[in-house]
């Protein structure tokens, strides 16, 4: 049984809700059906418009409600974390799911890494309908989730992760000016702070894509990443070791944002940005192209599906890039 008003949770999980009444009940219900029990959910309505609010508090007393004039998913975490009585933050998003073992795993951890504010996991991709599409198991290629890896690479998404609550009060929670990337701006953050991090070498949460996510809105989340970034390595007194990943951090951020925009169909956009990654590449043009088409490749087979490198090579955009390059 989650946790009685005798028993203090262990564990805080945050649902943000927007208008999320198609799926928000399958994401409470696999908070309901975890193996591992002290637990509090917690529901912060953001101005929803539907019938969110009739949804979730059928549950009466088995979650903890609570309804604010929309203020943006950032700001509806930070509710969360002001309202949270667990040691433990979990975060999940209206439209994802957890799988069964996510918390027992997870809790597991710390008492396993004392040193660390965050476990994270894996995840698997899902379709709109629930099917699956790919597991992400990043802990082969990032084993140890080292600062450079946080910066170099952004390995952040919410669901798969579990911090520690007094980590995110240090950090100051969900900064409200972003609304695409409060989570890679507080993930970043955390890691230039010190706080360590470990995985659990195993998927905890589905992450369902569909027509809707608010990360389709991919101009804006690209900008928001490369506002992060810029303000993060503007920081004075940075230590020498985080500033000499700057000029590969941002090489590898933009060139990532060229693929979501190429993926969601912003081809101008995705040249712009490959365009503006040769300030910063590593390799030769020849050897830049390439490693542009490696990562699509990568990326495309992440969410399921085959890079068309024949059908870019013929667009006009990148045509258009590769007569300024060559």
């Amino acid at each position: 049984m989650p946790v009685t008003a005798t028993q203090p949770p262990q564990v805080s999980v945050i649902i943000p809700a927007y208008n999320g009444s198609r799926d928000i009940q399958q994401a409470i219900e696999s908070v309901f059906t975890q193996t591992y029990q002290n637990w509090e959910l917690i529901i912060v309505d953001d101005g929803s418009t539907d019938n969110t609010r009739q949804v979730v508090q059928q549950y009466g007393h088995k979650l903890r409600y609570f309804y604010q004039e929309n203020q943006g998913v950032a700001a509806a975490r930070n509710r969360g974390i002001l309202e949270a009585k667990g040691e433990l933050i979990a975060f999940l998003d209206q439209d994802d799911w957890f799988l069964p073992d996510k918390l027992a795993l997870q809790v597991a951890s710390f008492p396993e890494h004392p040193s660390i504010g965050i476990v994270h996991s894996g995840w698997q991709i899902v379709n709109e309908t629930g099917g699956a599409i790919s597991d992400i198991a990043l802990w082969h290629i990032l084993p140890d989730l080292s600062l450079a890896d946080w910066l170099l690479w952004k390995p952040v998404f919410l669901g798969a992760m579990l911090f520690r609550r007094d980590w995110l009060e240090f950090a100051g929670g969900f900064n409200c000016r972003y609304h695409q990337a409060p989570d890679v701006d507080l993930v970043l953050r955390l890691a230039v702070m010190g706080c360590k991090a470990a995985w659990v070498n195993q998927k905890t949460v589905c992450y369902r894509q569909h027509e809707t996510n608010a990360s389709r809105n991919t101009p804006l989340q690209v900008r928001e990443c490369q506002t992060v970034l810029e303000r993060l390595f503007a920081r004075p007194n940075l230590p020498d070791e985080i500033r000499q990943l700057a000029r590969q951090a941002r090489y590898n951020n933009l060139v990532w944002s060229a693929w979501r925009l190429y993926f969601t169909g912003h081809r101008a956009e995705m040249a712009n940005y490959l365009a503006k990654s040769l300030s910063y590449t590593p390799f030769s043009r020849t050897e830049t192209v390439l490693n542009w088409i490696e990562y699509f490749q990568k990326y495309s087979r992440e969410y399921g599906h085959e890079f068309a490198a024949d059908s870019l090579s013929h667009s006009q955009d990148w045509q258009e890039l590769m007569a300024m390059l060559f």
